[in-house]
């Protein structure tokens, strides 16, 4: 791992590692990593992560050996800082995959998108090549593939070229396809980035701003999508889970640094 992961400081959010860091040091962090060597799993870790790592064994180990994990979503930064471990500012997959597409369009590293509906991924591709100039979208794939195609689109990503892969499956179907297959894939970063594709081809429209500083974009996501209600379910399991520790006295966050 880069010197810049190993200075960054780790909590622990009611068993699930988190890394305590901005938009900017995720960013910075990413960026040394397509300049090492070897494979890195990042994982954007919303409510619903940590409400499923809970009795998903096989996802909390994912997230304990992922080489960099940040807080994305309102429910884990308020968790945290109700128990006492702050945390600068959500680091959500969608903006985190925006600021690094327009890293990648300065420094000349390619990516792959992989996921969401037939044409999606293709949408964002042109779109987000037409906002950051110089972007280079090396290959596409959908999410909606049978168990036997599989093979072929590891193969084809390993050949494309690509540094960066952005893979959109949804929680927690994303991070466990990532890490069975990370060395096999051929890249030196991947990441899940749930329903971005979907925000950048256009075919789903973002909260205002000032619905994202309030707080409230999973409500407007629910608004939108009636279907988003087994996620946003786990928002009130995270608060009962944080109140019981705080009446406990218990820590359901403990601090490590690196």
């Amino acid at each position: 791992m880069t010197p810049l992961a190993h200075a960054i400081e780790e909590i622990r959010l009611h068993g699930v590692r988190l890394h305590r860091l901005t938009m900017d040091q995720a960013v910075a962090t990413v960026a040394e990593f397509l300049q090492a060597g070897g494979a890195h799993h990042v994982v954007t870790a919303d409510t619903s992560a940590v409400v499923m790592a809970q009795h998903d064994h096989e996802l909390r180990e994912i997230i304990e050996r992922a080489a960099l994990v940040t807080p994305d979503s309102f429910g884990v930064t308020w968790a945290a800082r109700r128990l006492g471990h702050p945390l600068p500012e959500r680091v959500t997959g969608v903006d985190l995959m925006a600021r690094l597409c327009a890293h990648c369009a300065t420094s000349g590293h390619r990516i792959y998108l992989l996921g969401a509906a037939p044409g999606v991924a293709e949408a964002a591709a042109e779109r987000l090549c037409a906002r950051f100039p110089g972007l280079r979208v090396v290959g596409t794939h959908h999410g909606y593939f049978q168990p036997e195609e599989e093979e072929g689109i590891i193969a084809e990503i390993a050949a494309s070229g690509a540094d960066l892969l952005f893979v959109a499956f949804g929680i927690p179907r994303q991070e466990k396809w990532i890490a069975r297959h990370l060395e096999r894939l051929g890249v030196r970063v991947a990441i899940g980035v749930g329903g971005s594709l979907d925000v950048f081809s256009g075919r789903v429209q973002r909260a205002p701003r000032w619905v994202q500083r309030a707080n409230l974009e999973w409500l407007d996501r629910l608004l939108r999508n009636p279907r988003k209600i087994s996620k946003v379910k786990t928002l009130p399991v995270l608060v009962w889970l944080t109140l019981a520790a705080m009446l406990r006295g218990t820590e359901g966050a403990r601090h490590r640094g690196r």
